[in-house]
C-alpha cells in the first residue's frame, strides 16, 4: 500500500506489512470451481447491487466533523485490488469494504473468497443497503484466522463541500453511493486497468453502486501517484478525486463527482481488529 501526504512517498510493500486473509480448507471442489470461473468472467464484466440508503437513516447519522491541518493531496493505493466478487455477483458494498480493509496499515487483504462468503450469508450478494452493510460491519465483519475485520462507527460526509470531503478522505477511504452508468464506460474505455479518468459526466438521479474515495489533489498529481498520463483535452492542474471501483482505481474531477453521487460515509476507524468470537456450535 502507498500512501501519499502532499508529495512525500511511504511504501510499505513488504511482505511483512501484509495481513492475508485465507478461506476456510474446508472449501468444497464444487465453490473452488465457482470461484475459477469467477476469475475467467472478471475481464469481461461488472456487475453493481447498491441499494440508497433510507433517507431516515441519512437525517439521523452524525456528520462528520473536518480535522484541521489535511493534507493538500492525499492517496492510499493498495498493493493488491481485486474484484471481489462484483464480476459477477452485486455484491459492491461488500467488495468496497474488502478495499476499505485493504487500505489498513499494515495492508490487510481481504481474498475474494471470504468477501464472498460474507455477502452470501448476509443476503446482500445481490444487492445491499449501504447503510445497513456499515451497521453490520462494526460487529460482525470478515472473520478469519482467529480475527474480525470490523468496522469502527460511521459517519455521514457532505461531498459537495471540498474541505469536508478531503478531510474525510485524509482519515480513510469514504464510502459512497453513485449512479454508475457513465463510470461504468470510463472504466471499459480504459479496459478496466488502473488510471482510467472519469470527465465530463452529467447528473444522474439513479443510486446503483457503490465505490470508494481514496484519494485527491491536482488531476496531474494523481495521475503521477498512478502511473500514468492526462489525456490530451483534461487540465491536470484541475482538482480530482481517486476512485476505486471494481478492481481498480481511476480519476473522477469534481463536477463529474457531483454528478453522480448521492451518499458518502467515512467509517472511524475505517478497520477495528478483534478476537473472533467462536463459532457456534
Amino acid at each position: 500500500m502507498i500512501q501519499e501526504f502532499r508529495a512525500k512517498n511511504t511504501e510499505t510493500n513488504s511482505e511483512e506489512n501484509h495481513y492475508s486473509i485465507k478461506f476456510p480448507f474446508s472449501l468444497r471442489a464444487s465453490q473452488k470451481n465457482l470461484l475459477k470461473r469467477r476469475n475467467t468472467m472478471a475481464a469481461q464484466t461488472v456487475k453493481r447491487g447498491a441499494i440508497a440508503s433510507p433517507r431516515s437513516a441519512l437525517a439521523a447519522a452524525t456528520p462528520h466533523a473536518p480535522v484541521v491541518g489535511a493534507p493538500p493531496q492525499f492517496i492510499i493505493i493498495p498493493s493488491k485490488l481485486s474484484m471481489w466478487g462484483n464480476a459477477v455477483d452485486g455484491d459492491c458494498v461488500t467488495a468496497e469494504e474488502a478495499f476499505a480493509k485493504a487500505c489498513h496499515s499494515p495492508e490487510i487483504f481481504i481474498t475474494e473468497a471470504v468477501a464472498i462468503a460474507w455477502a452470501n450469508s448476509h443476503g446482500v450478494l445481490n444487492g445491499a443497503v449501504i447503510s445497513q452493510v456499515l451497521q453490520w460491519m462494526q460487529t460482525d465483519g470478515f472473520r478469519e484466522s482467529g480475527h474480525a475485520y470490523n468496522d469502527g462507527p460511521h459517519f455521514s460526509v457532505d461531498w459537495t463541500n471540498p474541505g469536508i470531503l478531503q478531510s474525510a478522505i485524509s482519515q480513510g477511504p469514504v464510502k459512497i453511493g453513485i449512479g454508475a452508468d457513465q463510470l461504468e464506460a470510463a472504466y471499459h474505455a480504459h479496459g478496466g486497468k488502473k488510471g482510467w479518468f472519469a470527465t465530463g459526466f452529467h447528473a444522474d438521479s439513479t443510486e446503483d453502486h457503490c465505490t470508494s474515495l481514496c484519494g485527491y489533489g491536482p488531476i496531474k498529481w494523481l495521475a503521477q501517484e498512478l502511473k500514468v498520463a492526462v489525456p490530451a483535452g483534461i487540465d491536470g492542474a484541475k482538482p480530482g478525486y481517486a476512485l476505486f471501483t471494481w478492481d481498480s482505481i481511476g480519476i473522477i474531477d469534481v463536477p463529474s463527482l457531483l454528478a453522480i453521487t448521492h451518499e458518502a460515509w467515512l467509517r472511524q476507524p475505517t478497520t477495528v481488529i478483534k478476537p473472533a468470537p467462536p463459532a457456534a456450535s
